[in-house]
């Protein structure tokens, strides 16, 4: 499945929860969304777990 399509069936689902279940849901559908993209590129390997938590200068003592 291409990018474009992803993006929109991500889009249609938040514009869903948006319309039907207000802005709350609008939110909660987004940070699961972004909670799903980050563990799938976990999964996929694509993302180590030090990426995300290793300090912006590289690890190196300021």
């Amino acid at each position: 499945m291409s990018m474009a399509v992803i993006g929109m069936v991500a889009g249609m689902a938040l514009g869903f929860a948006g319309y039907f279940g207000g802005f709350g849901a609008f939110v909660l559908v987004a940070a699961l969304g972004a909670v799903g993209f980050v563990a799938g590129r976990f999964l996929d390997g694509d993302l180590e777990p030090g990426d995300i938590f290793r300090p912006r200068g590289g690890g190196r003592d300021r």
